[in-house]
């Protein structure tokens, strides 16, 4: 047997515990400073959230992180409102219902602009998911915009992300807001419903609606951002989609619970990027696939790339945002400007990121 002065320390029981007496100290300092680093609660445990929407895959994010317990493990208990459309969602925030709003992030420009500062914080889309389609039922030959003159347009509401996304693919018609019929009919089976029964001819929403009416031959798409390339193809580039928002004075005040939140759709985002089909039916409440698994899991395959990978918005997408925002107020006096500094921030997403690996 070969010498070996380490093995006869270790086996030498006064130096064993001259060593383990000396090692004590370190010990426990090392017990005190993992938990000094370990993160602290949030400010807050009980949070409001206002969505427009719940079921659209638009918010699956926030869906995947409530189902699968990462609010919970955050230390948060995040409670849905739920409204037919973002901007009734934001109405909910500004009259004090709700602390966090989910929706549009030209919701947070628009706001900026009317003198309300809000910043959103973490992004659960890369492109905004819209979709605007026709009725192949009134339109059976469809050619040119000009047709829809006259006629009736389904979105979630006024002031929505699907109003405005409407209202400017109209105006590639040179037709006014007065020159058709906006019709509210949200996110949910209703909007299908009201364009089956002919009482909208064109429909402005998000998936699984607009994959319902797709598969069923119901409507034909005119222009998609379910897709990276359909979002460049009409903005001319990066478009911002949905995101998490609050009033800048709560993410200055509540910062771990701002940061908790990002953690948990920053987990959930990270988990889509590997779901199948199979996870996708275990972790989403079966009344949010409206009675048909098939379709769900269709739209969920087209609007995959329009999911955020990471909690994150490029510069880019920020620029083209705000460019078509500026577009849509031209002529109205900003009360504040819209500075894109002052409406998002990556820093809690990309903390979130690193945590996660995402």
């Amino acid at each position: 047997m070969s010498f070996s002065p380490y093995r006869r320390v270790v086996s030498d029981p006064r130096r064993r515990a001259m060593l383990v007496a000396a090692a004590a100290p370190l010990l426990v300092g090392a017990h005190v400073l993992a938990q000094s680093s370990a993160p602290a609660p949030p400010e807050r445990s009980h949070i409001k959230l206002a969505l427009g929407g719940k079921t659209a895959l638009y918010y699956l994010p926030i869906t995947i992180a409530k189902q699968l317990g990462y609010f919970k493990d955050e230390g948060l208990r995040v409670e849905l409102l739920d409204h037919a459309a973002g901007s009734l969602a934001l109405q909910s925030m500004l009259q004090g219902e709700a602390q966090v709003t989910a929706g549009s992030y030209e919701h947070v420009i628009h706001l900026r602009h009317q003198g309300v500062s809000c910043r959103a914080f973490v992004f659960l889309g890369r492109a905004p998911q819209l979709v605007f389609g026709v009725s192949t039922r009134t339109f059976a030959q469809f050619r040119v915009l000009a047709q829809l003159e006259g006629r009736r347009i389904g979105i979630a509401a006024p002031d929505s992300a699907t109003h405005w996304f409407a209202k400017r693919l109209l105006a590639r018609g040179a037709l006014q807001a007065s020159d058709v019929e906006y019709v509210n009919v949200g996110t949910s089976i209703t909007a299908a419903t009201a364009l089956r029964d002919g009482r909208i001819d064109a429909i402005a929403n998000v998936d699984p609606v607009i994959s319902q009416l797709e598969m069923r031959g119901d409507i034909r798409v005119l222009w998609d951002t379910r897709s990276l390339r359909g979002t460049h193809d009409l903005y001319g580039g990066p478009m911002a989609g949905g995101c998490l928002y609050a009033p800048q004075d709560f993410v200055v005040r509540y910062p771990r619970t701002v940061q908790a939140l990002a953690n948990g759709v920053v987990r959930a985002l990270k988990w889509l990027q590997t779901a199948g089909p199979s996870d996708i039916v275990r972790a989403v409440p079966e009344a949010y696939m409206e009675g048909d698994r098939g379709v769900y899991l269709a739209a969920f395959g087209k609007s995959r790339e329009a999911m955020s990978p990471d909690g994150m918005i490029s510069d880019e997408s920020v620029e083209t945002t705000h460019r078509v925002m500026a577009q849509r107020t031209a002529g109205e006096p900003a009360v504040r400007p819209p500075l894109p500094a002052a409406t998002f921030t990556n820093d809690f997403s990309l903390r979130a990121k690193r945590r996660f690996q995402a």
